[in-house]
């Protein structure tokens, strides 16, 4: 689904964090569905994990999201790249909300295109 990424930003400042809990399950669900992976770990099992390992799941969620942003662009004839290491290192350095925003602008030309 196409989403103002300022918006999901907003929310997620405005709600102290839980619109940005909710933003990531969307794109974890969403990101699965347009890389075809049915039967992949849906967006709440990535929360609970994440939360009952402190953090270090979403590290590894991170890295499997850019795999997947990668198959979206090579499948839309736009060209792959080194989204799986971005996504970490970023991911590592408490950098997640920048990680949401390229996945949801890649979801959003996804839908759009």
């Amino acid at each position: 689904m196409k989403r103002s990424i300022g918006v999901c930003i907003l929310l997620s400042i405005v709600t102290c964090g839980i619109y940005g809990i909710i933003w990531m399950i969307k794109l974890n669900d969403e990101l699965n569905a347009l890389a075809g992976k049915q039967g992949a770990t849906s967006g709440g099992v990535v929360f609970l994990l994440t939360l009952v390992t402190c953090g270090i799941y979403g590290w590894f969620w991170y890295y499997k999201m850019g795999e997947n942003v990668d198959t979206i662009k090579v499948n839309n004839g736009m060209q792959g790249g080194n989204s799986p290491i971005i996504y970490l290192v970023l991911g590592l350095f408490g950098l997640g909300i920048v990680n949401y925003c390229l996945m949801q602008d890649t979801i959003n030309k996804s839908v759009q295109g």
